[in-house]
């Protein structure tokens, strides 16, 4: 028989991040410890205020619902996670960790025997110019060869003016910027023909999800790669998501499980993509070293080519120490580190 409980945990940031919607100083995470047999799977169910389908009151209830469910006798897949993939993301990977024996070990690959490592994004917290360029020197000189930054909370000339600088100073990087839908659909085109020329990689979500025609356009007309993101938030069903992107076409689509509901449903978007020829990647979602593990050893199982954006582990001051480190762009995995979950399982 199951056993299940719930620790919520404070995640507090080493610097203030800087987002397109607003500062984050700390964030909370709920992990969910499912027992059986002497052993314990642990999930993390990470929600970003404004962001995350749960970031309402119903989320806390609905955790206390699952451990009820559970410790009654019912088998944890069978709690209803339709509309809360980040709690559907915490079974999955508890149910994974109880499966494998407990130890955080979910999916053995040559990743976790530290016989290969994920090549990373570094990504750039927003703020003024200054703290920008700092940001971007300190990872070209620890070896990163792709950047994420995030556009679209200041004037886009006074943006497009640091990128240019970027660019310049920088032209080997690969460049990966991110709108969360900050730009207006009569606007979008002229701006990411402004952007063209600096060789960017792609824009993740140029106008707000929901616009389902006027992003195809965009899409077919754009001069820059599009990557959809946000738009994929909220849609299930096999249907739903051929659907989407069959209309849309993006060039590329970005999977955070978290977000998505787990690693079944993103694995669903995965076949889908690659039937119709769209690109992707996978992306942590401000989860600590539980949610992050779980997805990275999940993401070393894809044979994924492409630079992946894993690399939040380093953000919090009080992370869960665990065996994942980044040296050179590459996320690693030391097979004989050790875990500390004191903090989330007392």
């Amino acid at each position: 028989m199951y056993k299940a409980r719930i620790k919520e945990y404070m995640l507090h940031f080493r610097f203030p991040a800087g987002t397109s919607r607003g500062v984050l100083h700390h964030k909370k995470s709920w992990f969910v410890n499912i027992e059986k047999d002497g052993q314990t799977g642990i999930g993390e169910c990470s929600v970003i205020p404004g962001l995350s389908p749960e970031d309402h009151p119903g989320f806390l209830p609905a955790l206390e619902n699952l451990c009820e469910f559970i410790n009654s006798g019912n088998h944890p897949a069978g709690y209803n996670t339709q509309t809360f993939p980040a709690i559907r993301f915490g079974i999955e990977t508890a149910m994974a960790d109880l499966d494998n024996g407990g130890e955080r070990l979910l999916f053995p690959s040559a990743f976790t025997a530290e016989d290969s490592a994920i090549p990373i994004n570094g990504l750039i917290w927003m703020g003024d110019d200054h703290f920008i360029l700092k940001q971007v020197k300190e990872k070209v000189d620890a070896g990163f060869g792709c950047l994420k930054l995030k556009i679209g909370a200041k004037v886009f000339e006074t943006e497009l003016q640091l990128l240019k600088k970027i660019r310049a100073e920088y032209p080997q990087i690969e460049i990966r910027l991110d709108a969360n839908g900050a730009f207006s659909p009569e606007t979008a085109l002229s701006k990411l023909e402004k952007l063209a020329p600096l060789n960017i990689h792609s824009i993740e979500q140029p106008i707000k999800p929901g616009q389902t025609d006027l992003l195809a356009g965009i899409c077919k007309k754009s001069p820059v790669p599009v990557a959809l993101d946000e738009e994929l938030i909220g849609i299930y069903g096999h249907d739903r998501k051929k659907a989407l992107l069959q209309v849309i076409k993006p060039a590329y689509i970005i999977l955070k499980p978290s977000l998505l509901g787990g690693f079944t449903y993103c694995a669903e978007w995965i076949s889908i993509a690659r039937n119709n020829g769209t690109g992707w990647w996978v992306t942590s979602a401000l989860e600590s070293n539980i949610g992050l593990n779980a997805v990275s050893q999940w993401v070393a199982t894809l044979g994924a080519t492409m630079v992946q954006g894993l690399g939040t582990g380093m953000l919090y001051e009080n992370n869960i120490p665990s065996p994942l480190y980044i040296k050179n762009s590459m996320l690693y995995y030391r097979k004989n580190g050790e875990w500390d979950i004191s903090e989330i399982t007392a």
